[in-house]
Parts: structure tokens; sequence; C-alpha cells
């Protein structure tokens, strides 16, 4: 009896030890940082230069923030409208066009941003500031509207933006329709060769001046493919285009070049916004302040050809031969999008009934 009292305790006591070591063992366990699973951040952008995109600005990011980046691609107004129609998707963030982005804050989709937690929003262009004292996202990138012409076929030189209505380029040019990037640009163009601001008629100036311009149109465009196909076929010879729409037209037309009238080109901005259904908002922040810094606008204005607003972005000459860049921002105009989207429908049946009948 002895001896089972004896082996009794003894396996009392393995159990109650081995039971120490396993709690112990547990709360090792619990003490080490377990790997967290990423967060996942949606970006709505347009679906171009991906690779590059990956490469330059999203892998870095989620390297760094343990995120998982999920894309939704589409133009700006495909994806505004998808945002319109449900605007408690699961974006977080949204690339735009200024005047999509406008339209996108007038109905009520993008959160206010707190720029105290945005740094690198100090570093924007005086061009772009206007965006940022708005409250809603900033300026990323930028690009212009200026003139695309062949030297040797127009015979003179364009120096300016009223150069368009002379009568030497009558059946020659081609401009840009009113619902594209730069058609609103191009109702300020009509309006300043009156010698008109266009906010103080609401245009009206300016399609009497398109009226006049009518005789040198050849067609209106909607596509850089389509503009640059024009001048490979000797349809036309003068332009209103866009910087980055410029190289595809002298791939195919050597002799065109890109000028800056002395009224200065027009200037359109690519924005980052933070939706308002966002459930990762201080992330979404953390992205913006990241896109805006001096590293990232340098690695996209070289790979990807995206014009810098860091004003801390050094470019060399060659570098910077295609982009919006240094004096030439400076010496641009800009459009006052908020004014253009409540004139939009009368603008665009106005065009249509002046210029596609």
């Amino acid at each position: 009896m002895k001896k089972i009292s004896i082996i009794l305790a003894l396996m009392i006591l393995l159990v109650s030890v081995t039971g120490c070591g396993a709690t112990d063992k547990a709360k090792d366990g619990d003490s080490q940082p377990k790997d967290e699973s990423p967060t996942e951040l949606v970006i709505s952008t347009w679906g171009y230069s991906e690779d590059l995109l990956w490469e330059n600005v999203f892998t870095p990011f989620e390297e760094a923030n343990n995120v998982k980046i999920v894309l939704e691609t589409g133009n700006n107004s495909e994806r505004l409208t998808k945002l319109k129609t449900n605007p408690d998707s699961n974006i977080d963030i949204i690339y735009l066009a200024e005047a999509f982005a406008q339209e996108g804050i007038e109905a009520g989709l993008f959160d206010e941003l707190d720029y105290s937690k945005i740094d690198n929003a100090k570093k924007i262009d005086e061009k772009a500031k206007y965006l940022v004292e708005a409250g809603y996202g900033p300026a990323y990138t930028l690009n212009r509207a200026a003139i695309a012409y062949d030297p040797n076929k127009v015979g003179f030189e364009i120096k300016s933006w009223n150069d368009l209505w002379k009568s030497e380029l009558k059946g020659k040019i081609s401009i840009p329709e009113i619902t594209t990037t730069f058609g609103p640009a191009t109702m300020y163009i009509a309006s300043n060769s009156k010698g008109v601001d266009i906010t103080s008629d609401n245009g009206e100036e300016a399609f009497k001046a398109l009226e006049e311009l009518k005789p040198n149109l050849v067609k209106t465009y909607t596509k850089s493919s389509d503009l640059a196909n024009m001048f490979a076929n000797n349809e036309i010879e003068v332009a209103i285009t866009a910087d980055f729409a410029y190289p595809r037209v002298k791939a195919g037309a050597p002799d065109v070049v890109f000028v800056d009238p002395e009224e200065g080109a027009f200037i359109n901005f690519n924005t980052i916004n933070i939706v308002k259904s966002s459930k990762n908002k201080e992330l979404a922040i953390k992205f913006i302040n990241y896109a805006l810094s001096t590293e990232v606008q340098t690695r996209t204005a070289k790979a990807l050809g995206e014009s810098p607003v860091n004003t801390e972005v050094e470019l060399t000459d060659e570098e910077a031969a295609n982009l919006t860049y240094g004096e030439i921002v400076g010496n641009s105009n800009t459009v006052d999008h908020k004014f253009v989207n409540q004139m939009k429908t009368q603008w665009i049946d106005k065009w249509n009934r002046t210029l596609n009948q």
C-alpha cells in the first residue's frame, strides 16, 4: 500500500510539473509578435503602364507598410460613374483628372483631408496649391495643352494661340472635343482670342470665336491616336494637343513640333482623392504623402514620364524633354473646373450645334 501511495504521489508531481511547463510555453508564445496579415488598400486608377506603376509606386509602398494594394482600372468617366452608382464601394483612393475630381467633390464622394498629416504637400508647385487650399485631394502630376504643327507645311512660325484663326490655316487644323481633357481649355483659348474672360459671359464670346474658326477646322478629335493618324496621313498640319499625345504624333510625322504659345499653355492636374466610404483613411493619407514625396515623384518622372508637382524634383534637360516642368509650369494657365462643370451641359449642347453639324 505504501508503494502504491509513493507511485501515485510521483505521478501527481509529474503531471503538475508538465502542466506548469505547458502553461509557461503558452505564455512565451503569446509574448512573441504575431505576423499580421497585410491591410488591403483598393486604388481606382487608369490602366496604363501598370508594370511601371507597380515597380515604382505600389510595390515599394506595400513592402514598407504591410499593405496589399488592389487596383480597379478604367477611364475617368467609367470609374467616377461607378463610384456615383455605389458610393459605399470598397475603394479607398481614386486617381482622377481635375475636371472629374471636381465633379466627385460636388457629388460629396470624397473626404476633406487633414493636410497637417501630409507634409509633402508643402513641396507642391504654387500653380497647384489651390487644390490643397480647397481641402480635397492634391494634384500629383500635370500635363499641358499647347500647339503641335508642321512648320515646313504651314510656312510660318506659330507663336500665339491667336495664330490659329489666320486665314492661311484654312482646312488645316484639328482641336480636341469639348468632352476630352482639354476641351474646356479650348473654350478658354477661344474666349481669350476675343479678349474676354470666359467667366464673365459664360462662354458666349468663345462660341463666336469657334464659329469664326470653323473654316480652318478639318474636324475635332477625341483620341490622341486619331490625332496622330491625321498628322501622319497629311489630313492636318496644326492642332491643339496635349504633351502626352505629342510623342505619338511625332512618331508618325517627324517634322511636327510642339510649342508653347506666348500666352502660355493650359494645364490639367491629375489628382488623388480619398473616397468618403474608405475604411482605411489613415493609410490612404499615408499613401498620398508618399506619392507626393521627392523620391517617388522623381521615380515616376523618369520611369513613367509623369510631370512632377513636387518642386524639389531635379531633372536633366533630357529627362524633362517631354514633361511639363520648370518655367513652363509657371508660364502656363489653369482652368476653373468648378465653373466649367456648372456650364458643361449647356456648353456641350452648343458645341455640337456650332461645330458638329
